[in-house]
């Protein structure tokens, strides 16, 4: 009999998890660049889930320095998964390199188009850049989100970091990565943005 309940146990703990996943698509903003195993916005997410109910599986695959080329060539990675959703967080190494702004909404639009495809719906997430990039480029850049958001008519979250950036108790000392108090805030930021596309 007691043989019975461990292999009970053990089938039910090693069963496959049929929730839908949401794929958390991006680089280090997305990884958790500098923060606690646990801390980063998708682990934050996937408890904000979990306590509201909503039977989702959160899969991060976020790589630290990815640009939108990178993720671009990963795509398929994040297709094996089978998302229902993809939160979809990439530019802000090429708007930090000046990338042309056209390779970039470019390859965002094929990634976009690639989930799509898959019948993945898309939330995709605004970076902007510090102000310290100029005007013109800064502003080239931030239009890139709202443009793809509208021809591919997918969820905007227009800028992850709101709230976060420029404040320093929030931010790691490298002025770019949220600390651990900050990414609470991505977390629920995101949560709101994703909220309406959840069963």
């Amino acid at each position: 009999m007691k043989n019975f309940w461990l292999l009970a146990l053990a089938s039910t703990l090693y069963a496959a998890d049929v929730r839908p996943v949401i794929v958390c698509f991006g680089d280090s903003l997305t990884a958790g660049f500098g923060l606690d195993s646990g801390q980063s916005f998708p682990d934050l997410l996937q408890r904000d889930l979990d306590l509201r109910g909503y039977k989702y599986r959160v899969e991060n695959l976020g790589v630290s320095g990815d640009t939108t080329q990178d993720g671009l060539a990963r795509v398929s990675m994040a297709l094996a998964l089978k998302p229902a959703i993809v939160v979809l967080e990439l530019g802000a190494n090429d708007g930090l390199r000046g990338q042309p702004v056209s390779g970039i909404e470019r390859n965002l639009g094929q990634a976009i188009e690639a989930f799509q495809k898959a019948k993945a719906s898309v939330l995709l997430v605004g970076i902007k850049l510090p102000p310290n990039y100029g005007p013109d480029y800064t502003t080239r850049f931030a239009a890139i989100y709202p443009a793809l958001a509208a021809k591919y008519k997918v969820r905007l979250l227009d800028f992850l970091l709101e709230g976060v950036a420029g404040n320093p108790r929030l931010m790691q000392q490298d002025g770019l990565h949220p600390n651990a108090q900050g990414t609470r805030i991505v977390a629920a930021t995101v949560f709101k943005a994703l909220q309406p596309m959840l069963k």
